[in-house]
This record gives C-alpha cells, structure tokens and sequence, in this order.
C-alpha cells in the first residue's frame, strides 16, 4: 500500500463505520491517466472501486467526483449500465479530499479499438453493444431522474467550441496551425441548435466500459468526471473517432483492414446507435470535426501541465505532438479524406 495517496488506517476506520464491523480490507491502485485517483478496496466480503480527488490544488470544477456520484445515484435504478454507488463523502477529514465508493463490477475491458485481445468473432458484437449502451444512456431523461440541473440546456455546440476555442487561445504551447484552421472550420459551420439533450458523458469510448465476462454486452460504463448535460452527438462523434484516428494516436482503427478483422465499419456502428435512439439526429461531418478539435485540445491542456510539472504521464513532447495529430485528423475529416 505504499503508493497510496491517503491514510490506509483512516479508511479502515471510515469502512468499520459505515458496514458496522472491522473486517480485513485489502487495497490497490488502478494505474489512470489524468483522472481522478482510483482503487480497488476490499473490506471483508465488499468488493469496491474508490475515486477520490487528487492531493492538492486542483483546477475550479476539475475531478468532481460529487458529479460522478450523482451521476451513478441517478442512472442505477433506469437500468442503464453503471456500478452500484455505495457512500459519498464529501468532506477532505478522512481521506485528505472527497471521495466516493461503487460497486467492483467483473468483466473485460478493452483499450483498444481493434480489440486484439478479443475473440475475432466477437468483435462486431462488442462495437454494436457498446453502441446499445450510448443509446440507452441518451434515452435517459435528465429532469426525470433528478438531473434536470446537471448543466446548461440548449446551444451546446456553441458553448462547447467557445470554451475550447477560449483554452487553445490561452495556452502556451507551440502554434499549430491545424488547430486553428479546425477551429474556425467549426465557427463557420455550426448547425443550428436542434434542441436535442441528453445526459453527455464526456469521455464515451470504448476503452471507458467494461463488457461482461462471456457476452458482448456493456454491464459498466465507467468515468464519469466529465459528464453534464449536452448534446447525444457529441458522445457518438466522440466514440466515432475510432475510424479516423490510426492505432498510435489513441488506439484507433484507421488503416487497418476492418473485414480481416472483423471489425464494423463507422457507418454500421452509427447505424446501430441510430436504430436505438432515432431522436438524436444523423451524424454530421461537423460533430466528427468538433469531437477531434475538443480531443486536440483537451492534449494541448495535458501537454501544458505536464510542462508545468503539475501532471502525470509521459514527456509534454509526446502529448503535444499527440493533440497536433488529432487536429490534422480534424482537417482530413472536414476535407473529406476519409469520411464516412
């Protein structure tokens, strides 16, 4: 327990509190990203996942795990799949921050998008089960589960390009001019705001669920940190991203032979999503592009602290280079190189 970012003897005493006797507890660190720090606790016959803030000054409204929390309180009972949220604690006297506990749920779960590690006649099947877990998740209205207030209705896209926009143009990395040319792209055609919300996700990947043990089936959508309420095109554009990014940005599936390996086509994959949620509006080029510049810039963001040194991972180099791939991915898309 060495590599623990709080009091193991603190928690031990928080779990005797809250299952009302002291049981062995066991604890391990789930190696993350840039997320919120994750463990697997067991104290006697529980098995649980742990999220906790991270130690020290954090960005204003960054790793909220009360959000997630919510999110896991409201989803649970509709059936769309998400571990059972167990205790939230909001207060920074146990553990140093706040922090929550859900359910450990059993299964496979696949960085990525090729899916290697997959029997091949499956894989299709997992694409179109992950395809049925969106699609169950936008059909979730928020005001009937108690999210009505979980963030800004309406005009989503023109927020979300304007706050993107507002970060790139602040950051201190090197220029890159596919970034620029993506963003502008986007603010001269924007659609008209449809209306359509639902509960966006965020970060709605396939690296991001668990699948059960023998079924193509999501029983856990996972990470939650940058959930609010937005449009469902976002999250589908986002998870199309797949076949427009090559295996060494981000795991995706450009150039590779899809029929050899029996992976879905982008259009198959979207058609399955659209054949459960009709409502959310076909799939334009626009909300592929936006999906690439957000992820560019999100890599600019990472780059920028691990500069900083107030991040984890690898050199900023690498991330930079990363977000000016995703932005050239951008460009190829608008300029229909390998749209679908």
């Amino acid at each position: 327990m060495s590599d623990l970012d709080f009091n193991a003897d603190a928690l031990d005493g928080f779990l005797a509190g809250h299952f009302g006797a002291r049981a062995a507890m066991d604890i391990e660190r789930i190696a993350g990203g840039q997320s919120n720090p994750t463990y697997f606790v067991t104290y006697g016959d529980h098995r649980m996942v742990l999220r906790k803030q991270p130690n020290g000054p954090i960005l204003r409204g960054a790793h909220a795990v009360d959000r997630e929390y919510r999110v896991l309180t409201a989803l649970h009972p509709t059936g769309v799949p998400v571990p059972r949220p167990i205790r939230f604690h909001e207060d920074a006297d146990v553990l140093g921050t706040p922090f929550y506990l859900m359910e450990r749920v059993d299964g496979r779960v696949f960085s990525d998008c090729a899916l290697p590690d997959a029997d091949p006649a499956e894989r299709k099947a997992l694409w179109m089960g992950l395809a049925d877990a969106m699609a169950a998740m936008h059909a979730v209205r928020p005001d009937e589960v108690g999210l009505g207030d979980f963030g800004r209705p309406g005009n989503y896209f023109e927020r979300q390009i304007a706050r993107w926009s507002r970060q790139w143009d602040e950051s201190p990395s090197d220029p890159i001019p596919e970034l620029d040319a993506l963003a502008a792209w986007l603010r001269d055609n924007q659609p008209a705001d449809d209306g359509a919300v639902s509960l966006a996700h965020g970060d709605f990947r396939m690296g991001n669920v668990i699948f059960h043990p023998t079924e193509p089936r999501v029983v856990a959508i996972l990470d939650w940190e940058l959930s609010t309420l937005g449009h469902p095109l976002a999250d589908l554009g986002f998870c199309a991203l797949a076949w427009h990014t090559a295996p060494d940005e981000y795991g995706g599936v450009l150039g590779r032979d899809l029929t050899a390996l029996n992976l879905p086509d982008e259009a198959a994959f979207v058609d399955r999503y659209m054949a459960k949620n009709p409502a959310a509006g076909p799939l334009t080029t626009f909300h592929k592009a936006f999906a690439l510049f957000r992820f560019s810039v999100i890599w600019v963001g990472i780059a920028d602290r691990v500069r900083a040194g107030t991040a984890a991972g690898a050199d900023a180099t690498t991330h930079g280079d990363l977000a000016r791939k995703l932005a050239i991915r951008g460009m190829e898309v608008v300029n229909g190189h390998h749209d679908t």
